[in-house]
């Protein structure tokens, strides 16, 4: 058989969903497991063993024009079934238009109709399960035994080779302690956490860790960079700001998850990089403002940081009041939450050592 997975749009979701792919791989034993996500997202796919095909889907120009190039891309993949991921309709209907004879995926009220298997997820607490679970429960309803829903992320030797040769013409002094810094956030402003209490942290970690912050994240995330750099430059001191080195924007994908794999621990609100970085075992405190980290928390031992306001999780892009849910998380509560991390590390760190 030839087996697809259609694979969630955005950075943080295919990082949550890598998991599937383990059950998969030992479900459909002797058959090609394929990936299909858009193409900025490939190279992810592509450190992984199982599986076989990564299908890049063009994600340029209109609605219309990325749902008709992506039928023709199904269509000459010439699959037997699909996993649907994305509980859309035109993922669904892509895939009936391509002709694809078994669709599996999430039932909704508008595309039921077009899948051969479709899974109903039970309305008690399904509102809160964690995204990664969620998956897991997709595919226990089709009848797969999934696997524990954490994802494992291991950087090429290439990608870390890269990012060594990056961080040498960057001028970063590879003897200190690489901390990453993750201000943006793909959904909107409201998940930023202020730039000025951003420079203040790295700042004082650069000072107090003797670090070398990394700021990264996609280009959409540059000005967060921009105005976490001009806050920087005005409250500079002991010329800490050399330590202080902006690639936002400026990494591939296979770039930046070298640069994470590089890093002791990293800072980030709820984003792509946040994700990635959990899956490649690096320590993470993510700052949680309208979104709910009951449902796209990283997994594993990290910090997860919110305050407890009425009005959150709200999912609004811009807050129509004042913040709160952000700007009740002090600098302080940042920097200690990162401190403990370091700490940890070191000393796990030295007890290797010896």
């Amino acid at each position: 058989m030839r087996v697809l997975v259609r694979m969630p749009n955005w950075l943080g979701d295919v990082v949550m969903a890598l998991p599937v792919f383990e059950a998969l791989r030992v479900h459909f034993v002797g058959s090609v497991l394929a990936a299909a996500v858009p193409s900025r997202l490939r190279s992810l796919l592509s450190t992984l063993p199982a599986i076989d095909e990564v299908i890049p889907l063009d994600r340029k120009g209109g609605h219309r024009r990325r749902l008709f190039a992506e039928i023709e891309t199904l269509r000459q993949g010439s699959f037997d079934m699909v996993l649907l991921l994305p509980n859309s309709f035109g993922a669904a209907w892509a895939a009936w238009r391509a002709g694809i004879p078994e669709r599996w995926g999430l039932s909704s009220q508008w595309r039921r109709k077009l899948l051969t298997r479709a899974v109903t997820l039970s309305s008690r607490g399904s509102s809160v399960l964690h995204q990664a679970v969620r998956y897991q429960e997709l595919l226990r309803g089709l009848g797969i035994d999934p696997v524990a829903p954490k994802p494992h992320l291991a950087g090429s030797v290439r990608m870390i080779e890269k990012a060594r040769v990056r961080l040498t013409v960057e001028g970063c002094d590879q003897s200190r302690t690489l901390i990453g810094v993750a201000p943006g956030a793909a959904y909107g402003h409201a998940k930023r956490w202020m730039p000025g209490r951003y420079a203040a942290v790295a700042l004082r970690l650069s000072r107090e860790f003797d670090a070398t912050v990394l700021l990264l994240g996609d280009s959409h995330d540059r000005d967060a960079g921009y105005a976490i750099e001009s806050e920087i430059a005005a409250g500079n001191q002991l010329g800490t700001c050399r330590r202080v080195v902006n690639l936002i924007g400026q990494t591939s994908l296979s770039e930046l998850i070298g640069l994470l794999a590089c890093c002791r621990v990293l800072v980030s609100g709820d984003s792509g990089p946040m994700h990635l970085a959990a899956a490649l075992g690096v320590p993470v405190t993510a700052i949680f403002g309208p979104t709910d980290d009951r449902l796209t928390a990283p997994l594993g031992s990290n910090k997860i940081l919110f305050t407890p306001v009425w009005c959150r999780p709200c999912f609004f892009r811009d807050c129509p009041i004042d913040h709160r849910c952000m700007t009740k998380i002090s600098e302080e509560q940042v920097f200690q939450a990162v401190a403990s991390q370091l700490t940890s590390s070191i000393e796990a760190r030295s007890r290797l050592l010896d």
